[in-house]
């Protein structure tokens, strides 16, 4: 791959710019790495949040609802949504959107109903919203909709509108989906009748979330967040030739220049950054300091999530993480991601902390 370094130097993502072919993004729909293992049994429900122990019940029974054997798959057709040989479409919602915030288990538990969903690997698919509209980018919304069409099951997690473009295509898209008997889950930090409050007033727009919204049962999770509940705070960032050396003594360890790295980023697109991560063990970055725009921040929160989904420690030098988004950015129409980037990157810069002082 490039980016490959010479003998005894570290890796560099800005070295990276993967060719990503669509086949690849539609065999990665499934939960990423650090949530491979997750099952409901292994949710801790926070005992003062009786919601979280209720999602475990409520998720459970859903997935077994997802049942019909050999005999539902094999006629491609979805009998589990059928009454009385009508349409294979459901009544009323057949989806379930899991709303909460910040490190409560959302993701967990999603990743617990794909794994529970009595159907083979291929006919479930979990992905982001990004990783979704990706998808749509790379097949085209028609092939889109067949590939997905024979699933028994779509997850998104992070389902969070970003513009009205964006949501006209993924209500259209969902709305086939569920015409073909496909299931639907979905994580937020935003209930879905609420998807884009305070962003967009237009009326096609409006019109569009409410569509999107009749597709989902809605279930609250409360709770803190789990990233750093009870858990030491993150180290403050080191200096430059500290994390220098860590990289260089670190096996699989990347090394770049902070403001080089947004640079590079603008110039690969989001549905390739996950690739962009491929065999790095641990992301050494100088010079953190805050991003000078919302197109910039956006890229970073995606890199963040990658990161984060792969158990990618992150060592820095410069500014802290909560001093990354601007107060404005933080009171604006992007500030569930970006609180989302800062608890996650915070989580792999504790899990670093081990790296610069081991």
């Amino acid at each position: 791959m490039a980016g490959s370094p010479a003998d005894g130097a570290p890796l560099a993502l800005t070295a990276r710019a993967p060719h990503v072919p669509a086949d690849r993004l539609v065999a990665e729909m499934v939960p990423p790495p650090r949530f491979g293992s997750a099952r409901f049994d292994t949710y801790i429900p926070d005992p003062n949040q009786p919601s979280q122990a209720e999602a475990v019940t409520v998720l459970s029974a859903f997935a077994a609802g997802l049942g019909g054997g050999a005999s539902a798959a094999a006629g491609g057709k979805k009998r589990w949504f059928r009454r009385g040989g009508g349409s294979a479409a459901p009544a009323g919602p057949r989806g379930v959107y899991l709303d909460g915030g910040y490190g409560v288990g959302k993701t967990h538990l999603l990743a617990s109903l794909w794994h529970a969903a009595p159907a083979a690997p291929e006919q479930k698919a979990f992905g982001t919203f990004v990783e979704l509209t990706n998808l749509v980018g790379a097949l085209g919304f028609q092939q889109t909709v067949r590939t997905l069409g024979g699933h028994r099951l779509l997850c998104i997690d992070e389902f969070e509108l970003d513009d009205p473009g964006d949501t006209v295509l993924v209500s259209s898209l969902l709305s086939r989906l569920v015409e073909q008997g496909v299931a639907l889950a979905a994580t937020s930090n935003t209930l879905p009748g609420k998807l884009g409050e305070g962003r967009f007033a237009a009326a096609d727009f409006l019109r569009e979330i409410q569509g999107l919204s009749a597709h989902f049962r809605p279930l609250r999770i409360d709770g803190e967040d789990f990233r750093h509940r009870g858990l030491p705070q993150a180290p403050a960032p080191y200096d430059d030739e500290t994390v220098t050396k860590t990289a260089y003594r670190t096996e699989g360890a990347s090394l770049d220049d902070f403001p080089s790295l947004l640079e590079h980023l603008s110039q690969v697109h989001p549905s390739r950054y996950g690739a962009m991560c491929d065999g790095i063990r641990a992301v050494c970055l100088t010079g953190v300091e805050p991003v000078p725009d919302e197109s910039t921040a956006l890229r970073l929160v995606v890199l963040a999530d990658r990161l984060y989904d792969r158990e990618v420690p992150v060592l820095i030098s410069g500014k802290p993480f909560d001093e990354l988004f601007s107060e404005e950015m933080l009171k604006g129409g992007y500030r569930k991601k970006y609180f989302r980037a800062i608890s996650r990157l915070t989580a792999l810069a504790r899990d670093a902390k081990g790296l610069a002082e081991g």
